[in-house]
């Protein structure tokens, strides 16, 4: 792969969607996933109450599957959830459900960038980030020394995928909370950033509320008309949390100091 596609020579680097994994996976150290509606602002909710959350790809047969195989509980579809099964990628279902030991999660977006980043060869520690604990996610970076061109992180956006079609929609949500970890990762150690990764920082540290430009975007706003406008409330909190998700042995869990 051509050095420029790996933005190399960076500490902080920054792609969107699957295909930015399948470039920066095994060129970074280090690679924060951020699905701010609703993958991991889900994933930091369920791992702050004790839950460690298996990503998964596809929502279709093979997730039961794996739940069977994992010995997890499977989260379902947003409108599914139910007295049996009252887990979802929605933020406020998973802190009113009960807390399972291990859930899977199945997400298009961002649990399958998670799972893309797990399977590259010499791969890098995942974490996943998202506005409520993007100051976390930064200092507990740096203070491992990753954000230098010789230990770089990645931060990838998920984005969203059109209704009609295959092709990745760029998500302001996702822009921001990138752009948060960015900041909080640069505060912390100085780092050098990739233009990519500056332009999302300044983004972030320039927008004038960041909770109303996601609860007015258009995956905010879709959300709301759906009947989730809890889930974009919970997902706009900036440093909400200081748990830090890592991938550990395929499921996400508190990082380990």
């Amino acid at each position: 792969m051509s050095a420029w596609y790996a933005q190399d020579g960076y500490g902080v680097r920054l792609e969107w969607g699957s295909p930015g994994v399948r470039r920066l996976a095994s060129q970074v150290a280090a690679l924060v996933v951020v699905d701010v509606l609703s993958f991991t602002t889900a994933v930091s909710i369920a791992v702050e109450a004790g839950t460690r959350v298996f990503p998964y790809p596809w929502r279709d047969a093979t997730a039961s599957a794996y739940a069977v195989r994992v010995g997890a509980k499977l989260a379902v579809g947003r409108r599914e959830i139910s007295e049996a099964t009252p887990w979802s990628l929605s933020p406020a279902a998973l802190r009113s459900a009960p807390v399972p030991p291990r859930l899977v999660l199945p997400s298009p977006n961002g649990s399958a960038i998670a799972a893309a980043a797990a399977e590259a060869p010499d791969g890098p520690a995942v974490l996943a980030g998202c506005l409520r604990n993007a100051t976390a996610v930064g200092r507990w970076l740096s203070a491992r020394g990753y954000g230098r061109p010789d230990r770089p992180v990645a931060v990838v956006a998920a984005g969203e995928r059109w209704p009609d079609r295959d092709g990745l929609r760029p998500a302001v949500e996702d822009l921001l909370g990138a752009g948060a970890v960015v900041a909080a990762l640069t505060a912390a150690s100085g780092s050098t950033l990739s233009p990519e990764a500056a332009a999302a920082g300044a983004a972030f540290t320039t927008v004038a509320d960041v909770g109303v430009a996601v609860t007015q975007s258009v995956s905010g706003r879709e959300l709301t008309e759906y009947g989730f406008p809890e889930d974009v409330a919970i997902a706009a909190r900036v440093d909400d949390s200081g748990v830090v998700p890592v991938l550990d042995d395929a499921a996400f869990a508190p990082a380990r100091d």
